[in-house]
């Protein structure tokens, strides 16, 4: 299925060389906005992995 989704957005890329450059701007501004970068961690935080989650410390 990954496979199938990168094939996909690299063909759309090929025939449409111009939404690369929409795609990148969008992301940018994205994650320029620090409250959008917040809100996306925050919703992260509960799946990832415990290795990766921060530890607390007493």
């Amino acid at each position: 299925m990954r496979w199938l989704l990168l094939g996909a957005l690299l063909g759309l890329l090929i025939m449409f060389p111009a939404l690369l450059t929409a795609v990148v701007g969008a992301a940018t501004a994205a994650v320029s906005e620090p409250v959008v970068t917040a809100f996306v961690i925050g919703l992260m935080a509960p799946r990832w992995p415990p290795r990766l989650a921060l530890r607390r410390t007493p």
